[in-house]
């Protein structure tokens, strides 16, 4: 019997947290998708999803408004708790060197197997740089604040509860990648990419027991990402812009080795960045604990 409320505890967390995620999702993919038809050099998308974006934030993170019975419930799986001063610093710099890693993997991963190679759907030159930047920041804010809300409190933090960490890193990443299967680019080859950056944030989350982190990282990831491509016409798992044969067509030649070196080096940093995250964690911990026995 403990086991099966076990589950039933964590399909529970992954049914609402995605469709908490699609709520917020849809509703940014609607306004858009309506605005790039109807006076498309005005951000009109952007003025109008700020409020419900707001709203969105308020009910399912900061657990606010009716039904009170859900009020707790709602505030915990948002994860949306503060995050310690000392931690701000060890948690951003090992998130980052993780995505730093995972670019690199990505690289190593272009010469094993043929990756996708993404395209702008429309010329980004024929809207306003403002109206432009304002779509790029807003998409940004969406995709930070309600997946991060959604996949690493509601989903993770769930499955965290019930079936301990990795399993809901793993089951949150698979999750994530298959979330962003609606793009035309993305396919099972990009999964290990979305594992690996569910892995970066989640664990970022569990180190702080908040979204907060993560959030800055994914949506600052975001922005840089799309002005990547905008700027070079190429995504960020794309080092090149053109696809290099793999390895089992011309053989490792020098820039396969270096870019494998490089993702050992950061790869081991990274992983004593996190150890030492988690040290810092359990010493505020151990102090706090100390200071309410005294």
């Amino acid at each position: 019997m403990a086991g099966l409320a076990k589950t039933w505890a964590a399909v529970r967390s992954v049914v609402i947290g995605l469709l908490v995620a699609l709520l917020g999702t849809l509703s940014w993919a609607g306004l858009i998708s309506a605005n790039l038809g109807h006076l498309p050099s005005v951000p009109l998308a952007a003025f109008a999803m700020a409020p419900i974006l707001a709203i969105w934030w308020l009910y399912f993170a900061k657990g606010q408004w009716a039904p009170r019975s859900t009020q707790l419930a709602r505030k915990i799986a948002g994860r949306a708790n503060p995050v310690p001063d000392d931690l701000w610093a060890p948690a951003l710099g090992a998130g980052a060197l993780g995505l730093v890693t995972t670019l690199l993997l990505q690289g190593v991963l272009g010469r094993l197997v043929t990756l996708p190679q993404q395209r702008l759907d429309s010329d980004p030159s024929k809207y306003p740089v403002l109206t432009l930047l304002a779509w790029v920041v807003m998409s940004a804010l969406v995709a930070g604040i309600v997946e991060e809300t959604a996949f690493r409190g509601y989903i993770q933090g769930g499955i965290e509860r019930s079936h301990g960490l990795t399993t809901a890193i793993l089951i949150t990443g698979v999750l994530f990648g298959f979330s962003h299967f609606t793009h035309p680019e993305v396919g099972i080859v990009l999964l290990p990419y979305y594992l690996v950056v569910a892995a970066v944030y989640g664990l970022l989350a569990a180190a702080t027991n908040s979204v907060y982190p993560s959030m800055v990282l994914h949506a600052g990831g975001n922005i840089l990402s799309v002005f990547d491509l905008i700027s070079r016409g190429r995504s960020e798992w794309q080092l090149t812009s053109m696809p290099n044969p793999t390895i089992w067509q011309a053989g490792p030649d020098a820039s396969f080795w270096a870019n494998l070196a490089a993702l050992l080096v950061f790869g081991t940093s990274t992983v004593f960045a996190y150890r030492a995250l988690f040290k810092t964690v359990r010493a505020l911990e151990k102090s706090a604990s100390s200071l309410l026995d005294g």
